[in-house]
């Protein structure tokens, strides 16, 4: 069974959103996904700066298996990426919850705005078939 935690919101594309300070919001991608991808050994992060919409293509997921997309689950500017994954992609593996997040953005407006359409933990289970 893949872990799914209650504080995170996630999207049907199997990544979460994480609010933090402010107007900050935290996106990486669940345990399911990194068990379904394997080994991982590649992230292509989006740009810094980079103005992006919910449901974009922002970069890649490398494994030893196969290239996935990353989507965004929501909109924003990119403010952060997480360039531990440079050199340790294996974070996603070990750590999809913790230390291997993949980058910050900053929204506009509310969060709760912001994250509308977005699973809970309850409906992501489901859809995960768990």
């Amino acid at each position: 069974m893949s872990e799914v935690l209650d504080n995170l919101l996630y999207s049907e594309e199997h990544e979460w959103a994480l609010q933090g300070e402010g107007r900050t919001v935290r996106v990486g991608i669940t345990d399911h996904a990194q068990h379904l991808l394997g080994d991982i050994v590649f992230v292509e992060f989006p740009e810094v700066g980079a103005v992006i919409s919910a449901g974009d293509s922002v970069g890649s997921i490398e494994s030893v298996k196969t290239v996935s997309e990353l989507y965004s689950p929501v909109s924003g500017t990119v403010t952060r990426i997480n360039d531990k994954l440079d050199g340790s992609p294996e974070l996603l593996n070990d750590e999809p919850y913790g230390g291997g997040w993949i980058f910050e953005l900053e929204i506009q407006g509310e969060y709760a705005a912001a994250v509308t359409g977005l699973l809970d933990a309850a409906e992501y289970k489901k859809l995960i078939g768990e």
